[in-house]
């Protein structure tokens, strides 16, 4: 019997001892968890934080054609928005001027155009260039078409263009002569 006795005691100790294993076990994960996520949470730095100058830059979009396909692609571009608070048709009109970053795109407004000015009329940005404008490549049917949509599809990507009208020197040519919208020249 009393071996029987110290055999209950003995499993009933053996119960005891595993129970409280396993809880403890299970307490000291969880310490353990949570002193990870802790030292995660703390140890994080940003790599980089926003500075007051990139904060004022926007992104924009401009189309040139590409030079393998001739299709017209964005190019996104990222520029201060004081640049185009005021005439933001003309800083685009500039950029366009100035040609594509990416490599595979060409140039399409022809070398030595400017321009002369731009105002609207009604919903319609005028653009006045320079008579270089003229000089694009006109053996090749689609430059013209390139050139055109490259200009509308840049200037209606702001809201308050929604159509684009061409002048020379001031005065209307007949190369030029439509008042071209972005949905008649997708």
């Amino acid at each position: 019997m009393k071996n029987k006795k110290i055999g209950i005691i003995f499993f009933i100790a053996l119960i005891v001892i595993l129970i409280g294993g396993y809880f403890a076990i299970k307490y000291v994960k969880n310490k353990q968890v949570e002193t990870k996520a802790e030292a995660e949470v703390e140890e994080y730095t940003p790599e980089q934080e926003i500075t007051e100058e990139q904060a004022r830059k926007t992104i924009v979009s401009l189309y040139f054609p590409n030079k393998e396909t001739n299709e017209l692609n964005p190019e996104a571009r990222l520029i201060d928005i004081k640049e185009v608070m005021n005439n933001a048709q003309e800083k685009l009109i500039d950029l366009l001027i100035e040609g594509p970053k990416n490599e595979k795109n060409k140039k399409i407004i022809p070398e030595g155009t400017k321009l002369n000015k731009s105002y609207f009329e009604q919903d319609c940005v005028v653009l006045d260039f320079s008579p270089e404008f003229l000089n694009y490549k006109k053996e090749d049917e689609n430059e013209k078409n390139n050139l055109i949509n490259c200009i509308v599809n840049t200037l209606t990507e702001l809201t308050e263009i929604n159509k684009v009208k061409i002048t020379i020197d001031g005065n209307e040519n007949p190369e030029f002569n439509e008042i071209y919208n972005r949905k008649n020249n997708l």
